[in-house]
């Protein structure tokens, strides 16, 4: 088995419960800003609605075809103009009691602390996360995993974004790891397993689809397979 001395993990998805935090954070400001009153659609509509329109912006966002701060007023502008609400101020303002309500939750996905607590005697680990800056060292902070890491890289902070290599290339340098001596863990195949494989560094593909074949150095539903890997 190689060995290796670096981890650089994923954060949301693969650590940090995005999908649950998300969904509570919207929950909870639908809730507090009466927007089943404003929109007339109850929660569940008007979450699958958001979560197609998030995830085509993020999309192009992760390529450089809109800003942060156009994927800041579009998502969820877009999504209230579905349901014939045209307020892009309340939006904007929305989007970012989003953002800090998110991030301030702590669900983390299954078995994280105590991998974790397994690989740390053993490693140097790091974050390399798509994000924004305001959000993601909060999350890392808010939900107990700051412990476990020594650099933490966000792409927001930094102009390009995950598959980019000069993304992977910037944590190797910070960390002092070398692209052999290294693995990228994530769950989000494009960036994470293509853009460590760009560069040379092994890949863990974390995937909840059990029949999905990706073409990764290892692949694993669980994180508790890393035991198998590490």
């Amino acid at each position: 088995m190689k060995k290796y001395k670096h981890l650089f993990f994923d954060l949301d998805r693969t650590l940090w419960d995005f999908d649950k935090n998300s969904e509570e954070a919207i929950r909870d400001l639908y809730k507090t800003h009466s927007l089943q009153l404003k929109l007339g659609v109850g929660f569940n509509e008007f979450y699958l609605e958001y979560k197609g329109i998030n995830h085509q912006l993020w999309d192009v966002y992760r390529i450089g075809r809109i800003t942060k701060d156009e994927l800041r007023l579009q998502r969820f502008h877009n999504t209230f103009r579905k349901f014939n609400y045209n307020n892009p101020e309340f939006a904007l303002s929305f989007n970012d009691d989003y953002v800090a309500l998110c991030s301030s939750k702590s669900n983390l996905i299954p078995h994280s602390i105590e991998i974790l607590d397994y690989l740390k005697p053993n490693y140097t680990m790091h974050v390399i996360t798509n994000g924004f800056v305001e959000a993601q060292q909060v999350k890392i902070d808010n939900s107990g995993l700051a412990y476990y890491f020594d650099e933490i890289v966000v792409s927001d902070g930094l102009g390009y974004r995950k598959p980019d290599q000069r993304i992977f290339n910037y944590a190797l340098e910070k960390s002092g790891a070398t692209a052999e001596n290294s693995i990228m863990i994530g769950d989000d195949y494009g960036p994470d397993v293509l853009g460590a494989k760009a560069i040379g560094m092994d890949q863990v593909y974390f995937t909840k689809e059990l029949q999905k074949e990706e073409a990764a150095t290892f692949v694993i539903h669980s994180l508790l397979e890393l035991k198998n890997i590490l």
